[in-house]
Formats: structure tokens, sequence, C-alpha cells
């Protein structure tokens, strides 16, 4: 009888186990929301918050914190991550289809929104995360650039005398720096995205042509 009674409590305790490990996870899943929640708002405010300031918003301790992200630079890099995710979603709405010129101010117009609205989260990651690590996280925002430059070339609209990807990256730069010259004062933000639409269809149209007036 008690070889029985030893068996069953083996096979009990063996249940127990895969139901305590699941419990364990899905801890570890809302302590990592509630992190990647707190970070994205803390450095949205402040690109210098804290690892202490985070947890704190978080309402977890730094040792649980830095459990799922070791140093800082892997909080922001995953914060950063997270924030064009986002981004991304939102930018599926826009339509990048038809007259390039038009394309391409919708695409600002939309950007420009998150651009503003992140700036200090991308800030904390210049200067944490190497810049080939920045515009990976960019990727797939850039290919939209890349897709609306190609058609704009292929239209020849836009300018084929400069290398493509030199073009993508005038666009990438001039917005980031619309966004630190809003954020010190020189440039209005509710005027940002008219600028920056004016300013690239100026250097994206080919030689010769018309530079468009970017459409409201």
């Amino acid at each position: 009888m008690a070889a029985t009674s030893r068996g069953a409590g083996d096979r009990s305790g063996s249940a127990q186990a895969p139901a305590a490990q699941t419990e364990r996870r899905a801890d570890a899943r809302r302590n990592i929301r509630s992190i990647l929640d707190a970070a994205q708002l803390c450095l949205a405010r402040d690109a210098d918050a804290s690892v202490a300031d985070i947890a704190k918003a978080a309402g977890v301790g730094r040792v649980t914190l830095y459990g799922h992200f070791k140093t800082r630079a892997d909080l922001v890099d995953a914060v950063l991550t997270r924030t064009m995710e986002q981004s991304d979603a939102a930018l599926d709405a826009t339509d990048t289809t038809g007259d390039p010129g038009q394309a391409l101010t919708r695409l600002v117009g939309a950007s420009w929104q998150i651009v503003h609205q992140f700036h200090s989260v991308l800030q904390a990651a210049q200067r944490e995360l190497p810049p080939e690590r920045i515009r990976a996280v960019h990727d797939r925002t850039l290919q939209r650039v890349q897709t609306i430059v190609d058609n704009g070339r292929r239209a020849g609209v836009f300018r084929d005398d400069l290398p493509e990807r030199w073009l993508v990256t005038t666009v990438f730069s001039l917005m980031h720096a619309a966004a630190e010259d809003t954020a010190a004062g020189r440039l209005d933000a509710g005027d940002a995205a008219r600028v920056v639409s004016a300013t690239l269809l100026a250097a994206l149209t080919a030689p010769g042509a018309a530079v468009p007036t970017p459409a409201p």
C-alpha cells in the first residue's frame, strides 16, 4: 500500500510541474510586457531615462528587469524594435500607390507623426546602438520609401542620375533631421511634414522638370 501511495504522489508531482512552468512563463511574459510598456513611455519622455526609473514605472525590481534585459542597450533595442513594429502597422494603412510625388507626400505625413512622437526613443537608441542596427530596424519603412522612389524613377518624375539608395538615405536622414530641429525649437512641428515633403520633392524631382507642390 505504501508503494502505491508513493507512486500516486510522484504522478501528482509530475502533473503539477508543467503547470508551474506554464505559470512562470506567463509571469515572465507579463513582466516583459510591463517593462516594455514602461520603457516606451519613459524613453518617449526622456531619452536618458534610467533603468531604475523604468523598473519603478513597470512595477518591477531592477533584478527582475535585468533578468529579461541584460543591459540598458538591450532594453533600448527592444523598445526601438517594438516602436517600429507598431509604426509599420500604422503605415500599412497609408496609400503609397499612384503618383509618386503624392505617394511620397502621404508617406511623409504619416511617418512624421510617428517620428515626432517617438523622437526621444530614437535619441536613446542613437546613444546606445550602432548606426547599422538602427538602420536595420527601419528596414520595412525604408522599403516603402524605396518602392516609391523606384516607381518615380521608372515614371521619369524622380531623378535617375544619382544612386537609388542615396535617395532613400536622403529621405531617412531628412525626416530625422526635422525631428531634431523640431525638438530644438527651430522648426514648427505642425508645419514639419509640409517642409520635409517640399524639400524632398525638390531633391528627388528629375533635373529640368517642374517641382510639384506637396499635396495638403
